[in-house]
């Protein structure tokens, strides 16, 4: 009898592996793009920076922070003439202790990849309930007291795992701002793309919410693959609530409200 090698049998495990994650992968894909029922999305709060202003923010948070979310997607389903009536529905879920890998500053293409791969490891170990991950959308939200003048990181969406990661400011006068870029990531997780010019302001056509608009500018709302109102050519500025951002019909092809 002949006994396999341990240095056979891993490359064999590891084979096994990827094709048991590239056959859920490939589920999760197909049924969040089907639309025949809504995709439920569940908000995992981080007190990201431990600070105690941070945590009573969070304590601040409940389903009801997030119903602007649904009712913008109903309101564009309804707007673009999509299949379902309520495309999606967003709950909040337990808290993260843990923060997530940081995206790297060199995004190079194997750096990328070993980052995705630890980021669905850290998603498997830290996702603090054990329902189903093959409908549902998992956003881990990194809140930050931050600072006035800088920026937080970039927050990303992945397809292949139904994941978001947010970074976001833990002030109440930021929470409407906060669900522009949960709803953007959302987006990522079904096939939206990104709608930016190389300078980071709206890319026209794509990026803008209305690129038919006569005159063009200014624009009355932001595309939310964007998330920025043109001013003219070259300006424009962030929105401030879901109530100035739209999809485009090229953001709901992407989607798949259309065929």
């Amino acid at each position: 009898m002949t006994i396999l090698s341990f240095d056979f049998l891993r490359p064999l495990l590891l084979l096994c592996v990827l094709f048991a994650v590239g056959g859920i992968t490939a589920h999760q894909i197909v049924y969040s793009r089907s639309w025949h029922q809504p995709l439920d999305v569940v908000v995992y709060p981080i007190n990201a920076d431990k600070s105690i202003d941070t945590h009573n923010y969070i304590n601040t948070l409940s389903s009801d922070t997030f119903t602007e979310i649904n009712d913008w997607f109903t309101a564009e389903a309804r707007r673009h003439k999509a299949a379902i009536p309520q495309p999606v529905h967003v709950s909040l879920g337990k808290r993260v202790k843990s923060v997530p890998p940081p995206l790297p500053v060199d995004q190079g293409v194997l750096r990328t990849i070993m980052w995705s791969l630890q980021l669905r490891y850290w998603v498997f170990r830290n996702t603090p309930d054990d329902d189903s991950n093959l409908r549902r959308v998992r956003v881990f939200v990194a809140y930050y007291q931050g600072d006035d003048d800088k920026p937080l990181a970039h927050s990303v969406g992945l397809q292949r795992g139904l994941i978001g990661v947010v970074n976001a400011f833990g002030h109440s006068e930021q929470t409407k701002q906060n669900n522009i870029v949960i709803t953007h990531e959302i987006l990522h997780t079904v096939g939206a793309s990104d709608k930016y010019n190389f300078f980071g302001g709206p890319d026209f056509p794509h990026g803008y919410a209305n690129p038919h608009r006569q005159p063009l500018h200014p624009q009355r709302y932001a595309e939310i693959m964007v998330g920025r109102i043109p001013t003219s050519p070259y300006s424009s500025y962030m929105a401030t609530s879901l109530k100035s951002v739209r999809m485009n019909a090229l953001t709901a092809s992407e989607i798949a409200w259309y065929d």
